[in-house]
């Protein structure tokens, strides 16, 4: 028993009074700590300003100050533009037809051709000064309105806007990448469709022909598309193959000698639009339209809106440098502008008639100290 009690007595006494050196390496070694810097500790330098009276009444009038007349330059800007839209959907449809329009579309037999006329109310030209003081054209801009009321089924379903190869777009290597294609992504035996995907099967095939007092009107179908799609996405050595070749035609067909760098109407297409009523640059009339003059338009009528309960419209525009016709914005800075120079004269009258001392800046905990830590 003494030696037992020996033994536990010495094991006792050898046992250490606090952590040995290699312990106290270890536990630094393994710290998740990070190393000491004013950067991890977010003590740099810092812009703390005090937002005082005269701070945020002056900050309120420079906004409106520079908004409003931002506001009303949009909104003249937008007012200068003249536009002309023509529903022409429900109007082409033949009266033999007009119960069952979905018939109408899908029978091959049926004549689709329409012809709609519209006047012009105010002279449009095909010129106006730039910034430069220079004439630069200025065209009327032939735009496709379209809306889809089903949305869950077509333009805006997450299936629809994924289908479609960027790479198989971009490079004639990746032809046979097809696989985000589906359903249309290869033939029945098994050759890629290129471009493949249901975007480019749906792409839009209404076609129409201007002429005024009989005389056709050329629309200038170049350069309506992006430049860095062009130069980017679609790529000068891929070229149609096998497209719309299937028993169920989606919408318009390619010319397969044409790259699809060339194709700026599927360039165009392509594109997807983010709500389900959307406007596509069709094409541009570059010559002057007399007031008064009754515009004659030949429509084909081949694009399936029927079956979705969708619209079309053709829109006759012109541009200023906001773009087409959008009040939008104009009223968007008119009304922030107006805000912030309400609130600078109300705060101004709160200021004069009810004042209110300030408190002493240099009791904050950044001015007391530099760290930002409290003493």
């Amino acid at each position: 028993m003494a030696k037992g009690a020996s033994s536990g007595s010495s094991s006792l006494s050898s046992s250490p009074q606090g952590p040995s050196p290699d312990n106290n390496s270890f536990s630094k070694k393994n710290s998740k700590r990070p190393k000491y810097s004013k950067f991890t500790q977010q003590e740099l330098p810092a812009c703390k300003p005090i937002l005082t009276p005269g701070l945020v009444i002056t900050t309120f009038i420079v906004v409106g100050i520079l908004f409003i007349p931002i506001g009303l330059s949009s909104l003249f800007a937008s007012e200068r533009v003249v536009q002309i839209v023509d529903q022409y959907d429900k109007d082409c449809v033949p009266p033999n037809f007009k119960n069952n329009e979905l018939a109408y579309i899908q029978d091959p037999t049926v004549k689709k051709t329409c012809t709609r006329s519209f006047m012009v109310g105010v002279f449009i030209a095909s010129f106006a000064f730039n910034f430069n003081n220079n004439l630069s054209s200025v065209p009327v801009v032939v735009m496709r309105n379209m809306s889809f009321a089903e949305l869950d089924e077509w333009k805006s379903s997450f299936s629809y806007v994924k289908s479609r190869s960027d790479a198989q777009l971009r490079s004639k290597a990746s032809e046979g990448v097809t696989k985000t294609c589906d359903p249309e992504g290869v033939t029945s035996d098994g050759r890629p469709i290129v471009p493949c995907g249901l975007i480019a099967w749906s792409l839009f095939n209404d076609t129409y022909d201007f002429s005024v007092n009989d005389k056709a009107i050329d629309v200038t179908k170049t350069n309506i598309a992006w430049k860095s799609d062009q130069e980017r996405k679609f790529g000068a050595d891929v070229f149609p193959k096998n497209f719309q070749s299937g028993s169920l035609i989606g919408g318009g067909k390619l010319n397969e000698s044409i790259p699809l760098s060339e194709q700026e109407d599927l360039i165009v297409w392509m594109r997807t639009a983010a709500l389900p009523t959307f406007r596509k640059l069709y094409g541009r009339i570059e010559q002057d339209l007399q007031p008064n003059v009754q515009i004659n338009v030949v429509i084909e009528n081949n694009y399936n809106t029927y079956s979705f309960g969708g619209g079309k419209r053709l829109v006759l525009s012109t541009t200023t440098w906001i773009g087409g016709k959008n009040d939008f914005l104009g009223y968007a800075y008119l009304t922030i502008g107006g805000l912030c120079l309400f609130l600078a004269i109300t705060s101004i009258l709160v200021y004069v008639i009810k004042p209110r001392p300030l408190g002493d800046p240099s009791y904050l905990s950044w001015n007391r100290n530099p760290a930002g830590h409290l003493n």
